[in-house]
């Protein structure tokens, strides 16, 4: 009986392991490649937010700093690296 009991412990153990896995690690392995993807895809021009609630514009992008324009006179550029954007706005390359 007691062979049968680790057994089923095991096995329990082992289905809390896959649970784990499906419902919290596979998600934000998503998310972060996600976020990876969208960050790659950075180009000077696009409108961004940071993850202090800054709106702005890439002006230069150099690895992992971009120089970034905030405000409406457009004269306050900060530099930032690239981690600390949350969210894109893809510059329109034609307009109508």
């Amino acid at each position: 009986m007691t062979g049968n009991y680790w057994l089923w412990v095991i096995a329990l153990l082992a289905i809390y392991g896959v649970v784990l896995y499906f419902l919290s690690i596979r998600p934000q392995k998503k998310q972060e490649k996600k976020m990876r993807e969208m960050l790659d895809a950075l180009e000077v021009g696009d409108s961004i937010e940071t993850n202090g609630g800054l709106f702005g514009v890439v002006i230069d992008i150099s690895d992992d700093i971009l120089i970034v324009e905030f405000g409406g006179d457009r004269h306050c550029r900060i530099p930032m690296r690239r981690q600390a954007v949350i969210s894109i706005e893809k510059a329109n390359s034609t307009e109508d």
